[in-house]
């Protein structure tokens, strides 16, 4: 592959979720989970870890720490509680009640979900220069559903979140950038944000620097020693497409040794996420006996399951041809019990 369409693949991967992240952060605080977070020298390759759970919700996502009993009501799930007290303080101009209180509205927690009132205080928490507030009022000017869509304001609060620390604006400040500078010196400029998210644990941005150090671009050579340890940050995190690129990676002995077992046990948990893809090639690792015993019946069961998903993979359609009707039942009977 040249280095051209080395980049074009990654800015198509890349392209692909311009606003990764944002759900992750955005559940109630007392449901919240992260995963295995830092820099690539953290991970080593092997099975899939425990993930880590987090504690306290981070409160300078309102600005910096509330002064009043909001902040705690809102950490213990007593949202009116926390709406009622917090409203005062927010009307009478305080930006981390005014980021609290849309936080609560945006996402209905104790009361019903009221985005465009939401998006009214999200604005004037980003006009104080609330990092979170900033990051959530560009979502809703590239949206354009409650305020006026408004891309250049949207990219100007998306940079100074980003440049403020916030790891989702600076994933998403980089997809921005990507998408308007084509070519080396956006991808480098991208990079570099994409880096500092990555840092900060972010799983969308680890994968992307697994594809921008696999392909060697953005001011990067191509490293996939790099490109693995990225990979196995974000699948640590649950990033189900790291986990299948991972997968495979350990299968094929890229980016370091070559790990039957822990690739298969990693597509494995890929596939029983929902992943159409890895449950397919699981099937194939089954199959094979690549990383586990041989097993027909959980092969023909896996490509079953995928196959309900719409993928069709003509090798997997000749091993079933093979099967008699006994084993295909007794297949069809496994892949029942998978869904």
């Amino acid at each position: 592959m040249t280095k051209r369409s080395a980049f074009a693949l990654l800015l198509a991967l890349l392209a692909a979720s311009p606003v990764a992240g944002a759900q992750a952060e955005t559940k109630a605080p007392d449901k919240t989970t992260t995963g295995t977070t830092g820099t690539p020298e953290d991970a080593t390759d092997g099975a899939p870890a425990t993930i880590e759970q987090p504690g306290a919700v981070d409160e300078e996502r309102f600005g910096g720490p509330p002064a009043d009993a909001a902040y705690g009501a809102f950490q213990r799930g007593l949202y009116m509680t926390a709406l009622n007290l917090a409203t005062p303080r927010a009307e009478a101009g305080d930006s981390a009640a005014q980021t609290l209180v849309a936080e609560i509205l945006s996402r209905g927690l104790g009361v019903k979900r009221d985005e465009a009132a939401a998006a009214k205080w999200y604005q004037l928490a980003a006009e104080q220069g609330v990092p979170e507030a900033q990051f959530q009022y560009a979502l809703l000017l590239i949206d354009g559903r409650f305020v006026k869509k408004d891309p250049n304001g949207a990219y100007a609060l998306m940079q100074s979140a980003a440049e403020a620390g916030n790891r989702m604006a600076q994933f998403n400040f980089a997809q921005m950038v990507v998408q308007r500078e084509p070519g080396t010196a956006g991808m480098t400029k991208a990079v570099s944000y994409y880096q500092r998210a990555a840092d900060a644990g972010l799983a969308d941005a680890q994968y992307a620097m697994s594809q921008v150090y696999a392909a060697g671009v953005g001011g990067k050579q191509k490293d996939e020693v790099q490109a693995r340890r990225w990979l196995m940050l974000a699948a640590r995190q649950n990033y189900d497409t790291a986990q299948v690129d991972l997968a495979t990676w350990l299968v094929e002995g890229r980016g370091g040794p070559r790990d039957l077992k822990a690739g298969f046990e990693w597509m494995k948990r890929a596939a029983e996420s929902g992943n159409v893809a890895a449950q397919n090639r699981l099937a194939k690792l089954y199959m094979g006996g690549i990383g586990t015993e041989p097993d027909a019946t959980e092969a023909a069961a896996w490509y079953f399951v995928a196959r309900r998903r719409g993928l069709v993979d003509a090798e997997m359609q000749d091993f079933l041809n093979g099967k008699t009707e006994e084993e295909l039942k007794a297949a069809l009977e496994r892949a029942n019990r998978l869904r």
